[in-house]
Formats: C-alpha cells, structure tokens, sequence
C-alpha cells in the first residue's frame, strides 16, 4: 500500500510544531531557569511541612482550645516554631540551594563553595537596621555598671508621657535580621541574589590566575578552599560594595529594590485577572502534548511565583491576618482546582472511559492509570491513551484546565469559596486537597464535585470521536492487511 503523501498545510503545522517545541525545551533548559526550578523542588517538602503546621494550629487546635486562651497559645507553640524554621528562612535556605543547583547544573566541583557564597551575599544586602515591633514592655540597662540588674518599663507608661493620639510601636534595631528579608517576602531577593552571586563566583572560580596552589600533599577539602578563597572574597567584595552604594547615596538596599521593582510587579501580573497563568499553562499544556514535560514552560516562567504567592498565604494565615486579593491567584488553586488527576485534569478521562467507553483498549489502558491518575500521576494516560499527538483528546487536555483556573478565580474572588492558604502535597486525591488547602472550606470540596462532573462532560464528546477514530484506523489496517494478503 502506497505510503500517504504529506500535505504542504501538514508540513507547515508539523514545521510549527517542532520549532515550538524546540524553543519550548532551550527555554526549560537554560541554566539560570533549570536552577530554579530545581531549587524549588528541593525546598517543597519544607513548605508543604509548613502548610500542615499552619492547618493544625489554625484550624484543629482552636476546635479543643477556647481562643487566645493560655492553653491554645501553649500547644500553637509547636506549629510556630516549625513555621519559624520553615516560612520564616525560606529565602536563605532558597538561596543555598540556588547555589548548589546551579553548581550542579555548570557541572562546578566545588558545591558548597557556592552554597556558601549564595548565603553570604544575601545576608551582605540586607539592611543592617530594621523596624521592629515592640512588645508591651521596653528593656533598660545600665550603660556604666553592665552588672547591674535590667529595668523592664511598660510601654504604656512611655506612651503616655507622649502627646495625645501618638503611641510608641516600633523602633529601629540593628544587629539583627527581619523575617521579611529572611523570610517568604525574601524569596525574590534570593532569587536574584542568589543567581548573581553563584554565577559572578563560577566566572572567577574559572580564572586560573586566582587560584592559590598550596601543592602537593595537601587535604583535598583545604586545597579546595584555598583555590576559591581569592573568587569567594572578590565575589562578597563586590556585594558589599554595592550594599554600601546603595546605603549610602540613595539610603536604600538590594533587598527593598527588589521587592518593588520586581517581586510586586510580578506577582501583581499573575493576579491581574487569571490570564497570564492561563497563557502559560495553555503553553505548557500544549508542549506536553507533543511529548515534553509542562514544567519546562509552567516550573520555570510562573510555578516560582505562584509558590511565593501561597508561601506569602500561609504565613499571613498563620499570624491571623486577612489574605488579600492579590494573593488569590496562587500555586495551590492550579495544583487543588487545576490540575485534578495531574495535567489536562485526565482523572475526568479516564472516570468516563470506565462509564461510558466501548473500547476494550482503553479500559484497559484506564486500569492501569487510575490508582496514579487518584494521586495525580497521569504520564500512563499522556502516553498510554495516548494524549500526545491526539487531536481529538488535545483539546480538553489543553482547555479544560484554563476553564478551571478562570472559574476557580472567579468563585474564590466572589467569595463563594476559601481562599488557599495551605500548600498541600500535589499528589493529595482530590476532594481531600480541596478542603486541605483551604482551611477546611466545604464548599471547596463541593466545588471540585462540580469540576468533576464538568470535566467528564467536557472530555465524553472527544473520547468517543477519538474511539471513532481508532476504530477507523483498526479498519484501515485491517484492510491494508487484506490487500496485501491477496
């Protein structure tokens, strides 16, 4: 039988295609990208670990403990405390692993180096004075005999003697670090902080001439410090004199420069309106269905941000403060609401081929796929079913999620449902992430009922065209079999 001859309009689609996914995978695999998203998959155990200590604290704990009484703030003590090692670092151990992941990445021998460097350089840009809240009482001490015995003085009483209407609630500190720098508000400034100062290392690390050669005989971990110990001081040097520039013309830091020239516009583009996310996972969608993995464009151009936005959601819900609009859109709406049975929302798929399919193929395909597809592991179904390079299925595999994103936005901007503010595992079967994420919202939960139900009608009409097609092509092949029988 006569091979089927290409059309100029299917070579041009099959051109677009491979260009597409050829730019699509040099973008995934820049370095300075594959770095971040390496270091966020390092550090996601730590936010979800994060997440169930704020889900009992807030929302278990007060069902045994009256509120704000003594044995409530007692047994909070726990969640606080993993919170505090949790949230609270999150930028300085980000940075780290930016270092160790782009080490890796550039192939360079000397890891912790970079680690080090990363860390160090963070710290040089942050502001030596920070605001700190005061608590209700101030500490004197006595500046001549340092002996002497501390004097505790109410805030109250300072206040007072105060005009009417001003109260003392902050004042300035030095010698210490502030949880908004260190912290989920940080995770920008260790971001960028970080890239710089590894790749700035790397560079000079690279230069022979200033490598310190201590001989023959040496222990490899001295030999190694030694020969980036000159790149390490130029790399830190380097900082610190433009900490001390930014300080000292323009009474600023790297780290508030950072916050409002790129960490709000940016997460204030991800939540004008559910758009640009739909954009990028209408992208990453489709590049999976050409057999490469959504996260080479989602877990590089918007999972960073999203993950900063519930990161942003746990902490203010773990101080009982009010999320804000801004922060409705975030990672845990795509992973809960977006992304039920992994991408393309694919446990509606097969949930329908177990209802409503009359092919033997995929039911048994579907059997294989459903206790993963529970858990949100679809690769079976992508490439069992297959989804990739199946028009047919393509469609509500790339649009169905973008419908769920936009309506989830919407109803949580309506209030009809929670808001997310804890980072659940992405593996959670749905129903449990749904009230999981948000608190314990029952109406979330009744929420992905409806996603369910949506999904499964969204996707019936493209399974069974996909059926006829399969049945049409069994016929072909039966045929062709025929004639060359004959």
């Amino acid at each position: 039988m006569a091979e089927q001859a290409t059309t100029p309009e299917q070579g041009e689609e099959q051109t677009f295609l491979e260009k597409f996914a050829e730019v699509s995978a040099k973008i995934g695999n820049q370095v300075h990208l594959r770095t971040l998203r390496d270091a966020f998959a390092t550090i996601m155990p730590l936010y979800i670990l994060a997440g169930v200590a704020v889900l009992i604290n807030n929302v278990v704990f007060p069902l045994f403990f009256a509120a704000k009484s003594p044995e409530l703030l007692a047994v909070q003590y726990w969640g606080n405390s993993l919170t505090q090692g949790t949230l609270n670092v999150a930028a300085i151990i980000l940075t780290g692993l930016i270092g160790y992941c782009f080490a890796r990445n550039k192939r360079f021998d000397n890891k912790l180096s970079c680690v080090v460097v990363c860390i160090a350089a963070l710290v040089v840009m942050m502001p030596q004075t920070v605001t700190a809240t005061l608590g209700t009482n101030l500490v004197a001490t006595n500046s001549a005999d340092k002996l002497a015995a501390s004097v505790n003085v109410p805030l109250a009483t300072v206040t007072a003697a105060l005009g009417d209407g001003y109260a003392i609630t902050a004042a300035d500190a030095s010698g210490v670090l502030s949880f908004s720098n260190t912290g989920a508000n940080g995770l920008f400034g260790a971001i960028i902080i970080g890239l710089l100062a590894t790749t700035l290392f790397v560079k000079l690390s690279g230069i022979d001439k200033l490598k310190v050669n201590l001989g023959e005989g040496v222990p490899p971990a001295v030999a190694d410090s030694f020969n980036v110990m000159i790149p390490m001081l130029l790399t830190l040097s380097i900082f610190g004199l433009i900490a001390a520039l930014l300080h000292g013309l323009f009474a600023t830091d790297m780290m508030a420069l950072i916050a409002a020239g790129v960490s709000n516009p940016l997460k204030g583009l991800m939540n004008a309106g559910p758009f640009a996310v739909i954009i990028i996972y209408t992208l990453a969608n489709l590049l999976f269905c050409l057999g490469i993995h959504q996260s080479t464009i989602s877990g590089v151009l918007a999972e960073p941000i999203l993950t900063m936005l519930i990161v942003d959601n746990m902490a203010t819900f773990a101080s009982g403060g009010a999320i804000q609009p801004d922060h409705y859109m975030n990672m845990q709406i795509i992973n809960t609401f977006a992304l039920i049975g992994g991408s393309g929302c694919t446990l509606m798929l097969l949930l329908d081929t177990f209802i409503f399919s009359k092919s033997k193929v995929s039911k048994n395909i579907g059997k294989l796929a459903i206790l993963p597809g529970i858990f949100n592991i679809n690769e079976p179904v992508i490439y069992g079913y297959p989804i990739v390079y199946n028009l047919p299925l393509m469609i509500p595999f790339v649009l169905l999620p973008d419908i769920l994103i936009a309506a989830t936005y919407g109803l949580t901007c309506a209030g009809i449902i929670s808001p997310c503010v804890v980072m659940v595992p992405w593996t959670t079967p749905v129903f449990i992430s749904g009230f999981l994420a948000t608190a314990g919202d029952i109406r979330a939960v009744i929420w992905q009922v409806v996603e369910v139900a949506f999904g499964m009608a969204f996707y019936l009409p493209f399974m069974k065209v996909h059926e006829r097609v399969q049945a049409k092509q069994a016929l072909e092949a039966e045929q062709a079999e025929g004639e060359i029988a004959a």
